[in-house]
C-alpha cells in the first residue's frame, strides 16, 4: 500500500469521525423520529396550514435554518462528539410522547417530536456545539401549536377592554360574557376576534427579535412585556372600532370595516409600531459574533462512539410505541343499551328547545339525551356520553368536544355556577338564546369530576397500565328563561338526580357496589 493511499485512508476516517459522520447519523437518526411519529408531524403541518393562528409556525423552520446559518462561521471551529448524556433529553421527549399519546394530547406529542430531536442534536453533536446552536434549538419549540387555551380569556379581555373604550366614548352598551348589546345590535366577541392568533404570533416574533436585535436581559424583558401588552390592547380597540362604526352607520358598514382592518396587514401594521418603538434600544450590532467557540470548545469527560449512541438513540425512541403496544386494554365491555334515568318528580317530555341543542362527543360508543320537566314548570336537558376506550379520533374531552359543537350556531360566552365536582358553562346561540350545561366526567369508575386536565390525567393511567378505561359524560343543561333561571332549574334536577356517580357507573357497567362515591356536590 503506498504513502499516498494510506493518507487518503486516514484522511477518510478522520472525515468520518469528524462532521460528516455526526451529520450522517444525525440525519438518519432524525429521519426515523419523523418516519416512526409521522401521524405526529403530518397533524403539526395539518394544523399550519390549515389554522390562521398557527400559519406562522409555516416560517419557523426556515427561521431555525436562518439561525443556524449565521452561526456557521462559528460551527465550524468546534469539533463534533458523541455524548451519552444528551440521550437524558432525548429520552423526555420520549418519555413525554408516551404521556401525550395515552392521555390523548396532541400538544404534548408535538413538544414531545420536537424535544427529541433536540435531544439527537444534542447526544449526536456534543455539548459544545449544542450550547452555540442553543437558541436554535430553543426556537424550535415554536413549531408547535400551542396557545389556544388562551382563546376564552382573551375573549374576556377584549369584550372588557371593548366596553370600557365603548364607555368612555359615550356609547350605551351593555356586556354579558363576550356578549355586548348596544342600541345598534347585539355584538359578539368569538374566538376569531380574541387576538389570540397576534398574541402567539407576537410571542414567536418577540423571541426571534429579542435574540437577533438585544444582547441585554432587561431590555429583551422590557421589549416582549411592551409587544404583548401592544397586542392586546391593539386587539381590544379592533373590537371597539368596528362596534363604533356600526353603532354610528350600520352593522353592515362594521362589518366591511373589520374585514378590512382585520387580518395580517393589521398585525404588520402593530409590528410596525413595535419596530419603530425599540430600534433606537437596539444593542446587538450587525456582525457581532454570537458565540465566541474559545469558550466553548472543550471535550467532555466521557465521549463515546458515535454508532453507539446513535444505537442507544434508536432504541430509545422504539421503545415508547412499543410499551403502548403492551400494554394496550382491548377494553372493557360496555351495555348493550344505554338507558336514560327516571328522575322522582320530573317526567320526559318532548316540547321542542327554543335554538336546537345537542353536545357533541365524536366517536362515543353510546349518546342519549332526552328533556325532562317538573311541577314547577322547570325543564332541563340530560345528554349521557359512553366510551369503552378511548383513542385519536374518539376521546371524552379535547377540542369541538362537548357542550358546543364548534360546526353549529352555539357558542361558549362565559363560565356559569356548578357544583365542585362539575365544570359549569354558560353558551349562547343567535337570538339571543342562553343556556347553561353542567358537566361530569368519569374514567373507569372513578369519582365525577368537570376537570378537563383531570380527566386526561386518568386516561393517561388508565392506557400506561391498561387499567379501565370505560368512560363517561354526563351534561345537564337548560335554557334561560324569563322567571325559571336555568341554574336553579339545574340545581333542581341534580337534587332529584341524586348521586351522579352512581348514574356514571350504570352507563358504563360498572359495579354500583365498588368503594368510593361522592355525590354531585
Amino acid at each position: 500500500m503506498t504513502e499516498q493511499t494510506l493518507s487518503f485512508m486516514q484522511a477518510r476516517r478522520m472525515d468520518l469521525g469528524g462532521w460528516r459522520g455526526h451529520l450522517t447519523a444525525l440525519g438518519v437518526v432524525a429521519l426515523v423520529i419523523m418516519t416512526l411519529f409521522f401521524g405526529d408531524v403530518e397533524s403539526m403541518v395539518a394544523i399550519w396550514w390549515n389554522s390562521s393562528t398557527f400559519g406562522h409556525c409555516l416560517f419557523v423552520p426556515l427561521l431555525v435554518g436562518w439561525l443556524v446559518q449565521q452561526r456557521m462561521s462559528g460551527l465550524k471551529q468546534l469539533q463534533p462528539v458523541a455524548w451519552a448524556p444528551g440521550l437524558l433529553w432525548l429520552g423526555a421527549g420520549v418519555a413525554a410522547w408516551l404521556v401525550g399519546e395515552a392521555a390523548g394530547v396532541a400538544l404534548i406529542r408535538h413538544g414531545a417530536l420536537v424535544v427529541m430531536l433536540q435531544g439527537v442534536v444534542i447526544a449526536l453533536l456534543g455539548p459544545a456545539i449544542s450550547r452555540a446552536l442553543v437558541f436554535p434549538l430553543f426556537y424550535a419549540f415554536f413549531m408547535v401549536p400551542f396557545g389556544e387555551e388562551l382563546v376564552p380569556p382573551l375573549q374576556l379581555v377584549t369584550a372588557r377592554l371593548s366596553m370600557l373604550f365603548l364607555t368612555g366614548a359615550g356609547v350605551p352598551a351593555h356586556l354579558d360574557g363576550i356578549f355586548i348589546t348596544t342600541p345598534t345590535g347585539y355584538f359578539e366577541v368569538a374566538e376569531a376576534c380574541s387576538g389570540a392568533k397576534f398574541l402567539i404570533a407576537m410571542t414567536a416574533y418577540g423571541v426571534l427579535v429579542c435574540n437577533v436585535c438585544f444582547r441585554t436581559w432587561p431590555r429583551r424583558i422590557v421589549f416582549m412585556a411592551g409587544a404583548l401588552s401592544l397586542s392586546i390592547l391593539a386587539n381590544g380597540v379592533r373590537a371597539f372600532a368596528t362596534i363604533l362604526v356600526a353603532h354610528m352607520t350600520t352593522v353592515d358598514a362594521a362589518v366591511g370595516f373589520d374585514h378590512v382592518v382585520y387580518g395580517w396587514v393589521f398585525f404588520a401594521i402593530i409590528l410596525t409600531v413595535v419596530m419603530a418603538t425599540a430600534w433606537p434600544f437596539f444593542d446587538r450590532k450587525p456582525g457581532d459574533p454570537w458565540f465566541d467557540p474559545k469558550d466553548l470548545q472543550r471535550q467532555p469527560r466521557r465521549s463515546a462512539a458515535t454508532g453507539t449512541i446513535a444505537g442507544a438513540a434508536l432504541a430509545l425512541i422504539v421503545a415508547a410505541p412499543l410499551w403502548l403496544a403492551a400494554t394496550a386494554a382491548a377494553g372493557d365491555p360496555l351495555p348493550a343499551t344505554l338507558r336514560l334515568p327516571d328522575v322522582k318528580g320530573w317526567t320526559r317530555v318532548d316540547t321542542p328547545q327554543r335554538a336546537p341543542w345537542k353536545p357533541r362527543f365524536d366517536g362515543a360508543d353510546h349518546f342519549v339525551m332526552a328533556r325532562y320537566r317538573n311541577a314547577a314548570g322547570q325543564v332541563v336537558d340530560l345528554s349521557i356520553a359512553t366510551y369503552d376506550r378511548q383513542e385519536e379520533g374518539r376521546e371524552l374531552v379535547g377540542f369541538g368536544q362537548g357542550s358546543v359543537d364548534p360546526d353549529g350556531k352555539w357558542v361558549w360566552s362565559s363560565p356559569a355556577p356548578a357544583p365542585k365536582n362539575a365544570l359549569g358553562e354558560q353558551i349562547t346561540a343567535p337570538g339571543p338564546v342562553v343556556r347553561e350545561v353542567v358537566s361530569f366526567f368519569t374514567i373507569g369508575g372513578g369519582d365525577p369530576t368537570g376537570s378537563k386536565p383531570r380527566v386526561k390525567m386518568a386516561t393517561m393511567q388508565a392506557r400506561l397500565f391498561g387499567s379501565d378505561q370505560r368512560a363517561s359524560a354526563i351534561l345537564v343543561s337548560a335554557e334561560e328563561a324569563e322567571g325559571q333561571p336555568a341554574s336553579r332549574a339545574i340545581a333542581a334536577f341534580l337534587a332529584d338526580l341524586g348521586n351522579v356517580k352512581d348514574l356514571a357507573d350504570d352507563s358504563v357497567g360498572i359495579d354500583q357496589a365498588m368503594p368510593g362515591s361522592n355525590g354531585a356536590g
